[in-house]
């Protein structure tokens, strides 16, 4: 019998296999695909405008101490221009085990995401985005509380190699007692392409709050053109802090679906 995670990575694959047909008649004046996937760090460039874009996967964690989380993360973008756009994300399934061995399962949180493009030149952008987290997860899957967040975008192509840097502030939703609610996030990815269907990538990130102790992690990732508007991506990340490393596992795809206008 397969276990959780081997069972969502074949539903993943099953999935990803179920829509590349659907996309064989791709027309080559259809827009590409823009992957906010898998990596934390988001680009400054938005999905085609006018197109919903979708990008869904599922994501395995676990540490030394035996608590694991598994989740089915999605959202939902649209861009109205190239400048501004939205997007809509949620965990549409979590379940988790605690160091105790408490389990839980059901709905994750939801977030919405206002995005702005500041276009500097063909090779360089800034972006900004406001955040607000709406508290929809089932009883100790989510925050409790509202929270909302900004993020500071840089992004830009140097030869091959583009790279996407990150600076997110959080007002968390709920925090202990004795730790602040707001909660610094950076990140940074490197990317390319090794041919016309393959990519590679790699970022760092980390996350510091007071009253907690700051986190760091390593994360690495492929992904694969099926056509313009269908990427698939796999990776793995771990965390760089002393004590037992906590590690994911994720694969997932994006899909420029349909266009509404």
């Amino acid at each position: 019998m397969l276990s959780g995670f081997a069972t969502l990575v074949v539903a993943a694959i099953g999935l990803a296999a179920a829509l590349r047909p659907a996309l064989a008649w791709a027309s080559d004046d259809e827009p590409a695909a823009v992957p906010y996937r898998p990596s934390i760090s988001t680009p400054a460039a938005l999905s085609a405008p006018g197109w919903i874009e979708i990008e869904a996967g599922v994501q395995h964690e676990h540490d030394g101490a035996g608590a694991y989380r598994d989740s089915l993360p999605a959202t939902i973008k649209l861009a109205f221009s190239p400048d501004w756009g939205v997007r809509l994300g949620a965990d549409a399934w979590v379940r988790q085990r605690d160091g105790v061995g408490t389990r839980l399962s059901g709905a994750g949180d939801t977030s919405l995401v206002v995005k702005r493009r500041f276009a500097v030149d063909d090779a360089n952008a800034f972006g900004l985005e406001a955040a607000a987290l709406v508290p929809t997860a089932s009883r100790g899957l989510g925050e409790g509380r509202a929270g909302y967040g900004v993020n500071a975008i840089y992004s830009g192509d140097f030869g091959r190699w583009h790279t996407d840097l990150n600076v997110v502030a959080t007002r968390l939703g709920h925090a202990d007692a004795g730790t602040s609610r707001l909660q610094w996030l950076g990140a940074a990815s490197l990317s390319t392409s090794l041919d016309e269907r393959w990519g590679v990538g790699a970022e760092v990130s980390g996350t510091n709050q007071r009253g907690v102790d700051a986190t760091r992690q390593l994360l690495v990732a492929t992904s694969y053109n099926v056509s313009k508007r269908l990427v698939l991506d796999a990776g793995l990340a771990r965390s760089l802090r002393a004590g037992a490393p906590q590690w994911s596992a994720f694969t997932g795809f994006t899909w420029t679906a349909t266009r509404l206008f």
